[in-house]
């Protein structure tokens, strides 16, 4: 935490600084570093919609000169409710009020094939929304109500509880249902990697 609190801090960030982040992964490793810094407590953040190549395709400049940097002091004030860690997973999965959203997809959901980690398969309970279903096929974002469309029948959800395989393209659908409305999104930060590196949790294939 600390080290990365000085990373941000020499990189020029601080509580007053408004920070847009970008990438060219439809967002997945944008919305990651978004959903860090409100972990953090830095709420000046934003998602270029779109990302570079829509940026590029605007006619807006790009440069391959290193920014100069003004280093200063970034104080995180962490969000502790923000997360939720495999204790905490088991305990609220059967929990009536709590949603359970697997942020992967389809093949890997249902565990008809796992490419990273050793088994196959889903949190039982878990609902599917593909992390790339929240965007239109130019790459942009859908707006709120497509959002609040997508995740019809989570917004009376008391929490919502999202994971992903490694805990970075679940951060897509928290910034989405963000955006939807829903309130107390968490992110089971340890994700399907961390679920099923203790052999006795139960794996669930085949859609629910």
């Amino acid at each position: 935490m600390t080290e990365l609190a000085d990373k941000l801090g020499r990189a020029g960030i601080d509580s007053e600084k408004t920070v847009v982040a970008y990438d060219d992964q439809g967002g997945a490793m944008a919305s990651r570093f978004w959903w860090s810094l409100k972990f953090l407590g830095h709420d000046r953040v934003y998602v270029l919609d779109g990302g570079y190549t829509r940026w590029k395709e605007a006619g807006y400049p790009v440069t391959d000169e290193p920014p100069l940097e003004h280093p200063t002091q970034f104080v995180p004030k962490v969000q502790s409710d923000m997360v939720v860690h495999i204790e905490q997973v088991k305990e609220r999965m059967s929990r009536p009020g709590t949603v359970l959203i697997d942020s992967r997809e389809d093949r890997r959901y249902e565990g008809v094939e796992e490419p990273i980690d050793p088994v196959a398969g889903h949190i039982p309970g878990a609902k599917q929304h593909f992390w790339k279903d929240s965007l239109k096929e130019d790459g942009s974002w859908k707006d709120a109500d497509a959002q609040r469309r997508w995740f019809a029948g989570v917004q009376d959800a008391e929490e919502v509880i999202v994971y992903c395989g490694s805990g970075v393209t679940a951060c897509p659908n928290v910034l989405a249902l963000s955006e939807a409305g829903v309130p107390n999104v968490k992110l089971y930060a340890g994700s399907w990697s961390d679920w099923v590196s203790y052999p006795d949790n139960p794996v669930a294939k085949g859609r629910e």
